[in-house]
């Protein structure tokens, strides 16, 4: 048998940041054009124990499975789970961290000199406290220079009534006038250079090996870093792995929408099968961006907004442990949709659905669980777009039908087996078949499963540049080398 390569281990993470939601871009915006939408907004905002008790967010994190999540009665946001036990805020692939303690993350992401996140003298001590006090940075210390914030163009640090700090942009000589450096831009890269650091952090924590053995890191996150001259140029990378002490390796980040993760963990095992590096982490940190991307649908309903949490993961790529499962790298085994299939599903699911099983001499049967969008469907229906992963998994089973791989009678218990209930944060390439990745290794460690595909859509479209889509896809398999009790 040739040698495997394998994703050995996974992390997720959510970080509460109701009061980063007004610097969502749609509440930014919202907010511009009428003011008094802040107020609706700022009195719509969940506590950190409801972010913790809310299911979908206790199944991300891995604390529940994805077919127990579905056991649970809807509205989701509605339960109260504090009479279940104590709230769980960290879980088997990671945890859910307060919005206090991702102010000092934010610190201890800037880099640069003078700093854009500026903290105030009275809540230093206590940030310190909080961070120390963290299982992953308790050796970590807040550096805070004594010195006065410009208060025009920066933006508030704020949690409750309390005020710690600004973010600005880049005061420096060659950062005015850019529109790329300006707080809101930057404070979205510092959000996701935090966020993945924590994710990169827990997986180093899970996997019990020091940042020095990480040789490649690959960032797959939406955010955009680079100045006037260079809009996205990136180096997400490199800064995750400088923060989280991987001095060792080199990086690259990985831009394909939605899809990216998906991108990235094909790219990081054809890497190490190549032997060009053999452990490199892919990371994909959160989008502040879009926060309280649906708040108008709850502000309507009068609910609390639920789409308050950054999200963050990241994996683990090796060689074969004999263990982990692996990724099918075989020629056509990893799904394409090139440019001459259009944006019809028909063709769509045709090439990066069906091809790569027919590479592999697969039915569509011969997989036990498929991993499409995942976005919490109580998210997404109160916005008007329906159950996402609902709908994929009905054109998955079309698709099998018209492929002869399966009777039209047994689709709806069909998809009952091979599907799952969305439980993703709404951050695009976060909610991207990827969520599934631990569960997935779990129910593989068991003996309970042995294959999954995971499909991935990019919508290229929202560049303005094409009107076509993409897609990618890839297939895990259980270890054959591994003996399961």
């Amino acid at each position: 048998m040739e040698p495997l390569v394998v994703i050995k281990n996974c992390s997720y993470c959510l970080i509460h940041t109701p009061h980063l939601v007004r610097y969502g871009s749609k509440p930014r915006r919202e907010i511009a054009h009428s003011p008094a939408v802040f107020g609706r907004i700022e009195s719509s905002l969940r506590s950190y124990e409801d972010a913790v008790g809310y299911p979908p967010n206790q199944t991300f994190i891995g604390n529940i499975s994805p077919d127990v999540l579905a056991t649970i009665p809807r509205p989701w946001f509605d339960q109260d789970f504090s009479k279940t036990g104590p709230l769980k805020k960290l879980g088997r692939f990671g945890e859910i961290l307060d919005q206090e303690s991702f102010f000092g993350l934010l610190k201890l992401a800037d880099t640069l000199n003078p700093g854009l996140v500026t903290l105030n003298q009275d809540v230093v001590p206590f940030l310190q406290e909080k961070i120390v006090a963290h299982p992953l940075f308790q050796q970590t210390r807040l550096e805070q220079e004594a010195r006065s914030v410009e208060k025009s163009g920066t933006l508030v640090l704020q949690s409750g009534e309390r005020l710690y700090g600004h973010c600005s942009g880049d005061r420096r000589e060659e950062g005015r006038d850019d529109e790329n450096l300006t707080s809101h831009n930057l404070l979205e890269n510092l959000c996701t250079k935090a966020s993945g650091a924590l994710a990169l952090k827990w997986l180093l924590h899970r996997e019990q090996i020091e940042p020095e053995e990480i040789d490649f890191v690959i960032s797959c996150g939406e955010e955009a870093c680079g100045d006037r001259y260079q809009r996205g140029g990136g180096g997400m990378a490199k800064a995750i792995a400088e923060m989280c002490g991987c001095s060792m390796a080199s990086g690259m980040d990985v831009k394909n929408f939605c899809a990216a993760p998906a991108n990235g963990l094909i790219t990081a095992a054809a890497l190490v099968k190549a032997g060009i590096h053999r452990c490199i982490a892919v990371v994909g940190g959160g989008s502040l961006a879009k926060l309280g991307m649906k708040f108008q649908a709850f502000l309507e309903n009068d609910m609390v907004i639920l789409d308050d949490c950054l999200a963050s993961m990241a994996f683990l790529v090796t060689v074969d442990d004999r263990q982990s499962p692996f990724i099918h790298l075989e020629k056509g085994a990893t799904g394409i949709v090139p440019v001459h299939a259009s944006s019809s599903d028909a063709s769509v699911f045709r090439h990066y659905l069906l091809r790569p099983l027919e590479a592999l001499g697969l039915s569509c049967t011969d997989i036990d669980r498929y991993a499409t969008e995942l976005q919490n469907p109580e998210i997404m229906e109160f916005a008007g777009a329906g159950d996402v992963a609902k709908k994929n998994y009905r054109k998955i089973a079309a698709t099998a039908v018209l492929a002869k791989h399966l009777e039209k009678k047994e689709m709806q218990n069909w998809i009952t087996k091979i599907g799952m209930v969305g439980f993703a944060p709404t951050q695009g390439h976060i909610a991207s078949a990827v969520p599934y990745l631990g569960h997935a290794m779990k129910a593989m460690a068991g003996g309970e499963i042995q294959r999954v595909m995971f499909l991935a859509r990019a919508s290229l479209f929202l560049n303005r540049c094409t009107t076509i889509l993409d897609g990618v896809s890839f297939i895990l398999e259980r270890n054959p080398r591994y003996l399961y009790s």
